[in-house]
């Protein structure tokens, strides 16, 4: 895609709001961007080959929606804080170890997708905001879901393929939980706690792909529960 072409997404996102430059091969952020007035509620830098989100990205202070998915960003800056009014964020296929502390600031914040990163860590940074919906961080290599997790307020937690041994009990205390996906971990059946099966609000646990069958999985104390939850909601749908 030629200059102009570029030029005109620029033109075309000071009047709607919306900058979408993705699949452009980018290496380096447009200067223009530096330039660029504080409109913009979508950023779309998808699909291109970012190493870094630069700092310019912190006076974009009325973004909603930031889509940085399918580059090579390493980390994310401290400054990301600053986007309180940011809605969604979506960093999936990068190479991010961590997030940063600051983005217990970006309050507004709904759905958070994080899938196939480096990601060591649950970030329980996330564990702070309360508006959280959706927390997609699949395909890292996560070890352990800690006791924070108990204050996270979403009602879709998405750990598939990572290399987790162990989740805390006390995700049993989330209160709006109701899909959990565990599938293709390093889970023993031991790691399923009772506490999850019978007291959380979870009705979709999906956990096949791990170190047990899913007979085993029938017998954990406290299945019954959870499978009248799970047939009341199929119910709903049906």
């Amino acid at each position: 895609m030629g200059n102009k072409q570029v030029k005109q997404h620029f033109e075309t996102a000071k009047k709607t709001g919306v900058l979408k430059i993705s699949l452009l091969r980018l290496d380096e952020f447009p200067s223009a961007l530096k330039t660029f007035p504080n409109v913009l509620k979508t950023l779309d830098i998808s699909e291109n080959r970012f190493t870094v989100l630069p700092e310019d990205i912190a006076k974009f202070t009325l973004l909603k929606h930031l889509n940085a998915s399918g580059n090579k960003i390493a980390t994310v800056p401290e400054c990301i804080g600053v986007l309180v009014k940011l809605e969604t964020l979506n960093m999936m296929n990068n190479l991010l170890t961590s997030v940063p502390r600051s983005l217990a600031s970006c309050t507004h914040l709904k759905q958070v997708i994080l899938s196939n990163n480096q990601i060591t860590a649950f970030p329980v940074v996330f564990c702070e905001l309360k508006q959280l919906d959706l927390l997609d961080l699949s395909r890292n290599k996560i070890t352990e879901v800690p006791p924070e997790v108990k204050s996270l307020q979403v009602t879709e937690l998405n750990l598939n393929q990572n290399q987790i041994t162990i989740v805390a009990e006390e995700i049993a205390d989330c209160g709006k939980l109701k899909t959990l996906r565990l599938e293709e971990n390093c889970l023993q059946i031991a790691a399923i706690h009772p506490r999850i099966l019978i007291e959380s609000k979870v009705c979709n646990l999906c956990v096949d792909g791990n170190l047990f069958n899913s007979k085993q999985f029938t017998e954990v104390q406290g299945y019954d529960a959870y499978m009248e939850r799970y047939t009341a909601v199929r119910k709903k749908i049906s």
